[in-house]
């Protein structure tokens, strides 16, 4: 370090230096006063009062554009499931509409077949194994062309009153109601001319023996059964027999025609 000597003018020279550097610090401050107060006059005053608060001030307007910004994804999303969800239910609806005209159209087509069989069959009495009789529904599917047929059924005693021929115009072997006595049991039951004879009932006589009897060298006693007898395809001469045959009924019971009639 550099000793200085002072002359007897120097202290004067030196003592005046500190006030030079003071004014040069004060004018400095002074300009440094003036730009901050120009700043600070341009802030709010409530940033001025609250710095602090004024910060959280700016942090919350970012984070509300944020949440402006998930909220709007949210609703565009649930927009979208909704339109998805919509969908499916008028998918769901079609399909639902197509399976319920599906299942009206199968109904529709089955009460058209039960319609159909209940017009071309008919309740008659089956001779089952055990000799007993029950009452069955038979199908007789129709031999008259045009559909505009059914199958009736009637119930009448001996003599029928019925003249019975076989008409080739309408198909071989059917057998016709060409005539009806107007005072006879098969008028008085329902029997019309132009009936076509499906099936009536008929007699057969067999001999039964039971094991007994065999094991005793029996012969068996005859036994009279009834049974439904078809007729189409038959000869003329076998329905007649087959008809006269139910005076062998022992029950004396009425007989059984079925019969295809023209509406």
């Amino acid at each position: 370090m550099t000793n200085i000597k002072f002359s007897p003018a120097a202290p004067a020279r030196y003592a005046a230096a500190p006030i030079w550097r003071l004014l040069v610090l004060s004018l400095a401050f002074l300009i440094s006063s003036k730009e901050t107060t120009a700043f600070t006059s341009q802030l709010p005053s409530a940033a001025l009062r609250h710095p602090k608060q004024h910060q959280f001030a700016l942090l919350s307007s970012s984070d509300d554009d944020a949440t402006s910004k998930l909220l709007e994804k949210a609703r565009k999303l649930r927009e979208e499931v909704s339109a998805v969800e919509q969908s499916k239910a008028e998918v769901q609806k079609k399909n639902d509409a197509k399976a319920q005209a599906q299942r009206e159209a199968e109904m529709e087509e089955q009460k058209q077949r039960d319609q159909q069989r209940l017009r071309y069959s008919a309740e008659v009495p089956i001779l089952k194994d055990m000799g007993d009789e029950v009452m069955e529904r038979v199908d007789f599917p129709p031999r008259l062309k045009g559909g505009k047929s059914r199958i009736v059924t009637i119930q009448a005693p001996l003599p029928l009153g019925l003249v019975l021929g076989e008409d080739e115009s309408i198909r071989a072997g059917m057998t016709s109601v060409d005539e009806v006595a107007a005072e006879g049991n098969g008028a008085a039951a329902g029997v019309k001319q132009g009936d076509i004879v499906r099936a009536i009932t008929a007699c057969q006589t067999t001999m039964e023996t039971p094991t007994w009897q065999l094991l005793a060298g029996g012969i068996g006693q005859p036994k009279t059964k009834r049974f439904m007898y078809s007729v189409d395809g038959r000869p003329l001469e076998e329905v007649l027999d087959a008809i006269g045959s139910n005076r062998m009924d022992v029950q004396g019971r009425d007989v059984w025609l079925v019969l295809e009639r023209m509406d």
